[in-house]
C-alpha cells in the first residue's frame, strides 16, 4: 500500500511538472493594481509559485528586516509561504483545488503581503489550476437493468450518470459500452452541458437464447492524461410484457403564477398500458435527469400521474422549470417511458421598487437657484413587464421635483428659491410605484438641510428707544440696553453693537456714551448735567458677521432729568468789596415801605428752581417782613425813636428741591432822615451814624456825593458799551455768530448760550479792560445779568462741568475753586437761569443798577 501511495503521488508530481512545462512559468498578471498568478494544484511541498521580491520592486536583503510575511486569518490554512531570503512565494501544503474551492469556477487564494518600516500593504491573487487528478466514478460498481425480451428495437435505457469532480475539461466527456450485438450507447448532454448515457437496443432479444447480457460502462474525462471509470451493467432480458406506457405526447407545456400555493395542481399526467393486471397499472416519478432544484419544487403522485407544487416558486430566480417525468408499469420487465414538462411561470406583482440615492449633494444653500440638482436617485423593480415598470414622484408641497435623466434615474432639483428662515429643512417623501395590478409603492425619505446665506439684515426690536437718565450719573453707569434679532444662523446672526459717529455740542459723541458690542448695554463715560444739555440723540448700528456683513441702526433719545443739584444764587442786592450790602431807609417810611427785593436765581428747573424768600435774623423782627414769593422787603411798622438807626437782616432763599438748596445775604439798613435823590433802592452807599443829623453841611456833601457817582457810573457805562462794541466786531471777523458772543448788552444771546463746553472769553492783547458774560434769562425780554471778571480772570476758560454731588445747604466745595491758568467752573458762579422763573417787574430796575455798579466796582478794584 505504501509504495503504491508513493508511486501515485510520483506520478502526480511529474504529470504536475509537465504541466508546468506545457504552460510555463506563472509570470504575475496585475489585476485592478493587483499582482495574479497561477498555479497548478496537487504541488509539493517547497513548488515555486513566484519571485514576490523581483515583481513587488522590493530589496530582497531587507525583507527580514522588514518583517515581510502573508497576514492570513486566524486558524485558516497557510497554503502558500515567502522565503525571506529571496522573496520566492513557494508552496507550503498541498493544495487541493476541489478542497479549497467546493463550487466549480474560478478558484482564487487571496493573499495580503505586509511588508513595516515603511508600513505597505501588497494584494496578491493566486489562481488555483485544475489538474486532472480525479477519475470519474458511478455510484455503483455493478448496475442490474431489466429489459422485457418484448424490447423494441430503438428502446433507450438510461443509465446512471458518473461523477468527477474535475471541472472543465477534466470532468466527464464522454461513454463508452464494451463492443457487445446487442446494445449500443448514445451519449446525451443536459441544459447544465453536463453528459449522461443511454442504453440503445440494436437487436432483439430473446430469454430462450439468452438470459443475462453483460456488458462494461467506461465513463471517460477530458483531461491529459486522460482518467476513466467503469460501471458493470448486468441485463437481465425478462419475460413478455411486451407492452410499454404512452404518454398522451412527449411534451407538456403548462403555465403558473410564481404566487400560486403549495399543493396547486401543476398538470395531470396520463399515460396508458395495452398490457392487463399489474403489466398494465402505471407508476410515475421523476426521472433520473431530473434536476434536484425540480425536485425540492414539485411532486408527482406514482399512482394518479398529478404534478403538484411544492415549495414557492420565483420567477425573478427562474422563469422556466423543465421536468423529466418516466411512467413505469407494474408487471416484470417494466419499461420506463419518458416525457417531458416544461413549467412557465408567470409573474406577479410581488416585488415592491427599491429606492437607492446613488449621489446626494447636502446641505443646499438657501440662495441655491432653481434647478439645483440635490441628490440622483436610481428605482429598480426585479419583476417584468408592466410589472417593473416604475413611475417616481415627490411630495406635495415641496420646492422640489423630479426629472428623469434615463430609465430608472431620477435627478431631484429645486423648482424655486429656498429660505432657510422660513424652512430650515426638509424631509422629502419619494415615492416609487409601479404599473402593477394592484400597483406596489415603496416611500424613501430624503433629509435636506437648507445651510445659511447672509440674506437677513439685523432688525432691532424697538424702531427707536428714548432713555431718561438722571444727571450727576456716575461715569461708567449702565444707562440702556438696545437688543437686536438676526434670524440668519451661525456667524450671520452673530451681532457686534456699535455707535455711529457724531458729535454732541461739538464734542465726539463717543465722549459721551459708549456700547458694549456684544450685549449691547450702553454705558455713560461722563457724568451729565440737566443745565448744559438736556436731551440728545445717538445712531447705534447693529452689524452682523456674515459675508458680506449686513447692519441696521436705530435712533436713541437720551433726555437728562434735572436734579436738584444748583443752589439759588443771589443776584441782587450784592455786597461790595466783600462787604455786606448796605441801604438807606428814610426814617419817615410808614407801614409797607417798600426798602428794596431781595433778586435770586437757580439753574435747575421745576420745582428745583421755585424760590421762596424768608427773614433768617434781623435786629427787630417787628420792624420789616420779606415776601417768601418776590423777596420784597418791606417795613411793618413805622420807625420809632427807640429804632437803632443801623438794622442788620439776613434772608434766606430757599428753593423747592428734594433735599431743598439755599442761599443767604447780610444786608445793612441805615435808617436816614431825608433819601438822597440820586440813590435808590439797595444802593451801596453807607453813611456814617452822624448821618441821621439834619445839618445841611450833610445834605450838600451828600448831593455833591451822589452827583460825581452818578457821573462816574455814566462814563463806565460808555466805555463798557464801546468796548462790547469793539469786540462784536473782532468776533464777527473771525466768523463768530452774534448768538455766540454773549458780551454786548445790546444783543440777545439764545438760552443755549452757556450750554457749550468750552466758552473762551479772551480781551484783546494789551486791554485791561474788565471782560463780561452776557447771559439771556428764561423770562421777558430785556432781562439779563452780567458776570464781569478782572483782565487776569478773563483769560481763563470756562468749562461747564457738573460736580459729582449737589452742595448742601449753600455748602462750597473747595474743588469748585477757580484757580489762575485753569478752567473757571460757571456753575461755581452764575449758571444761567431757569426759563420757568419770572422775576417781577419790581426787581428789574434793582438787577439794573446791580449790574451798572457790580461791574464798576469790578472794574475799579
Amino acid at each position: 500500500m505504501e509504495a503504491a501511495a508513493g508511486t501515485e503521488r510520483g506520478q502526480l508530481f511529474l504529470r504536475s511538472l509537465l504541466f508546468l512545462l506545457l504552460a510555463g512559468s506563472p509570470a504575475p498578471r496585475p489585476v485592478q493594481g493587483q499582482l495574479r498568478y497561477a498555479v497548478p494544484e496537487e504541488l509539493e511541498h517547497g513548488a515555486f509559485v513566484a519571485n514576490l521580491g523581483e515583481d513587488l520592486g522590493l530589496d530582497v536583503s531587507t525583507l527580514s528586516a522588514r518583517r515581510f510575511r502573508i497576514v492570513s486569518r486566524a486558524g485558516a490554512r497557510q497554503h502558500l509561504e515567502v522565503n525571506l531570503e529571496n522573496g520566492i512565494l513557494f508552496v507550503n501544503e498541498r493544495i487541493d483545488r476541489e478542497e479549497v474551492c467546493e463550487a466549480g469556477g474560478t478558484c482564487l487564494l487571496h493573499l495580503q503581503l505586509l511588508v513595516e518600516s515603511p508600513l505597505e500593504l501588497y494584494r496578491v491573487e493566486v489562481e488555483v489550476l485544475d489538474i486532472n487528478d480525479h477519475a470519474p466514478t458511478f455510484p455503483w460498481q455493478e448496475y442490474v437493468l431489466e429489459v422485457a425480451e418484448s424490447a423494441v428495437l430503438g428502446a433507450r435505457f438510461p443509465l446512471e450518470s458518473a461523477q468527477d469532480p474535475d471541472v472543465g475539461t477534466n470532468s466527464v466527456h464522454t461513454y463508452r459500452l464494451s463492443p457487445n450485438s446487442f446494445f449500443s450507447l448514445e451519449v446525451q448532454t443536459r441544459s447544465d452541458a453536463s453528459k449522461f448515457a443511454e442504453l440503445v437496443l440494436e437487436r432483439a432479444l430473446d430469454r430462450e437464447q439468452q438470459r443475462v447480457h453483460r456488458v462494461l460502462l467506461t465513463a471517460l474525462d477530458g483531461g491529459v492524461p486522460e482518467r476513466s471509470g467503469t460501471a458493470h451493467i448486468l441485463v437481465t432480458v425478462l419475460d413478455a410484457n411486451d407492452n410499454v406506457p404512452a404518454f398522451d405526447q412527449p411534451s407538456y407545456g403548462v403555465s403558473l403564477p410564481e404566487d400560486a400555493p403549495a399543493g396547486t395542481l401543476v398538470i395531470q399526467l396520463n399515460a396508458t398500458d395495452l398490457d392487463e393486471g399489474p403489466n398494465g397499472e402505471i407508476e410515475y416519478s421523476f426521472s433520473g435527469h431530473a434536476p434536484p432544484r425540480v425536485r425540492e419544487l414539485f411532486h408527482i403522485e406514482p399512482r394518479s400521474g398529478q404534478v403538484l407544487l411544492k415549495g414557492p416558486l420565483d420567477y425573478e430566480r427562474a422563469s422556466l422549470h423543465e421536468l423529466y417525468v418516466q411512467a413505469k408499469d407494474r408487471g416484470p420487465s417494466a419499461v420506463a417511458v419518458h416525457c417531458r414538462v416544461l413549467v412557465h411561470l408567470l409573474d406577479v406583482n410581488d416585488n415592491a421598487p427599491e429606492v437607492t440615492l446613488t449621489s446626494v449633494s447636502t446641505p443646499v444653500l438657501e440662495d441655491a437657484p432653481p434647478g439645483t440638482v440635490i441628490a440622483v436617485i436610481s428605482v429598480l423593480d426585479r419583476d417584468s413587464g408592466d410589472n417593473g415598470r416604475v413611475s417616481c414622484e415627490v411630495g406635495p408641497d415641496v420646492p422640489f421635483e423630479l426629472r428623469s435623466s434615463f430609465r430608472n434615474y431620477y435627478t431631484l432639483v429645486t423648482t424655486q428659491p429656498l429660505d432657510r428662515e422660513v424652512v430650515s429643512e426638509y424631509n422629502i417623501s419619494i415615492t416609487a410605484r409601479d404599473m402593477g395590478s394592484p400597483a406596489l409603492l415603496t416611500r424613501s425619505t430624503l433629509t435636506v438641510p437648507v445651510s445659511d446665506v447672509n440674506d437677513n439684515a439685523p432688525r432691532f426690536l424697538q424702531p427707536s428707544y428714548s432713555v431718561y437718565v438722571m444727571e450727576n450719573n456716575a461715569p461708567g453707569a449702565s444707562i440702556c440696553s438696545v437688543s437686536a434679532l438676526d434670524p440668519d444662523c451661525q456667524q450671520n446672526a452673530y451681532l457686534s453693537y456699535s455707535i455711529a459717529d457724531g458729535h454732541i455740542h461739538g464734542m465726539p459723541v463717543g465722549t459721551y456714551v459708549s456700547i458694549n458690542s456684544d450685549s449691547g448695554h450702553m454705558y455713560a463715560l461722563r457724568s451729565l448735567d440737566y443745565e448744559q444739555i438736556r436731551s440728545f440723540q445717538i445712531q447705534v448700528q447693529a452689524q452682523d458677521a456674515g459675508f458680506p456683513p449686513l447692519s441696521a441702526n436705530v435712533t436713541v433719545h437720551i433726555f437728562v432729568l434735572d436734579q436738584n443739584d444748583n443752589a439759588p444764587v443771589i443776584v441782587s442786592p450784592m455786597p461790595r468789596n466783600g462787604s455786606v450790602a448796605t441801604e438807606l431807609v428814610p426814617r419817615s417810611a410808614g407801614p409797607g415801605y417798600l426798602v428794596g427785593t431781595v433778586s435770586a436765581v437757580d439753574a435747575d428747573a421745576g420745582l428745583n428752581s421755585h424760590l421762596s424768600y424768608q427773614l433768617l435774623q434781623a435786629t427787630d423782627f417787628t420792624l420789616f417782613s420779606v415776601a417768601p414769593d418776590t423777596g420784597e422787603l418791606r417795613t411793618l411798622r413805622s420807625f420809632l425813636e427807640q429804632d437803632a438807626t443801623r438794622q442788620r437782616l439776613v434772608v434766606q432763599v430757599r428753593d423747592g428741591g428734594q433735599p431743598p438748596l439755599s442761599a443767604t445775604m447780610s444786608l445793612l439798613l441805615s435808617v436816614v432822615e431825608t433819601m438822597p435823590q440820586t440813590l435808590s433802592d439797595f444802593s451801596e452807599f453807607s453813611l456814617p451814624s452822624e448821618a441821621s443829623s439834619s445839618s445841611p453841611v450833610t445834605l450838600y456833601l451828600l448831593v455833591s456825593l451822589g452827583s460825581i457817582s452818578f457821573t462816574f457810573l455814566l462814563a463806565i457805562l460808555i466805555l463798557t458799551a464801546i468796548r462790547c462794541r469793539g469786540e462784536r466786531h473782532s468776533h464777527q471777523g473771525d466768523g463768530c455768530s452774534p448768538p455766540r458772543c454773549h458780551c454786548c448788552p445790546g444783543s440777545r444771546p439764545s438760552s443755549d448760550g452757556l450750554k457749550t463746553s468750552n466758552l473762551m472769553v479772551q480781551p484783546p492783547a494789551g486791554t485791561m479792560a474788565p471782560t463780561c458774560l452776557y447771559v439771556a434769562g428764561g423770562g421777558p425780554p430785556g432781562y439779563c445779568y452780567k458776570v464781569c471778571l478782572s483782565p487776569e480772570s478773563a483769560q481763563s476758560d470756562f468749562m461747564f462741568l457738573k460736580p459729582c454731588s449737589p452742595p448742601r445747604n449753600n455748602e462750597k466745595d473747595p474743588r469748585k475753586r477757580s484757580q489762575p491758568g485753569q478752567h473757571l467752573q460757571v456753575s461755581k458762579q452764575i449758571k444761567q437761569p431757569n426759563m420757568d422763573w419770572l422775576p417781577p417787574s419790581t426787581q428789574r430796575p434793582a438787577l439794573k443798577r446791580y449790574q451798572i455798579q457790580h461791574c464798576g466796582n469790578r472794574w475799579s478794584g
